[in-house]
């Protein structure tokens, strides 16, 4: 099931999967606000919501649970021509070979200005390490 999230979340296209059940819940923190979503179906149309557009990852973490699995990622991806990237946690409780729960924690999304302005502070700030240790 995971996998198929996992897939689906890349290629855009999580209104062709079936993997939470019913019952699912989404807790979601996301920048200055969280929120719930219950119910499988709202579940999957909200992550459909969020992953609109096919990308890429650029990091993927995948750490087992006893009974799930903790998902960390930075996904990339074009938005009307503008590249985009986020930075998310999905802890994923699964109950019979579904996903029941995913407490989600999102960083937000980026256009390329602020990942070039990150970019650029990440540099100024290696620059300065250096300085300081040399």
């Amino acid at each position: 099931m995971i996998d198929e999230l996992i897939t689906a979340i890349e290629r855009a296209d999580l209104d062709e999967v079936d993997v939470f059940c019913e019952d699912a819940v989404l807790d979601a923190t996301v920048p200055n606000w969280r929120f719930t979503v219950r119910g499988g179906q709202e579940v999957q149309a909200q992550l459909t919501a969020w992953f609109a557009s096919p990308g890429r990852f650029d990091e993927l973490r995948r750490i087992p649970l006893p009974n799930g699995e903790l998902v960390e990622f930075v996904l990339a991806w074009e938005e009307r021509g503008i590249p985009h990237a986020c930075h998310q946690a999905h802890v994923l409780k699964l109950v019979d070979d579904r996903i029941a729960e995913d407490i989600a924690f999102c960083g937000g999304r980026w256009p390329a200005s602020l990942l070039a302005e990150m970019e650029a502070s990440g540099q100024a700030a290696r620059r300065e390490q250096s300085r300081a240790s040399g």
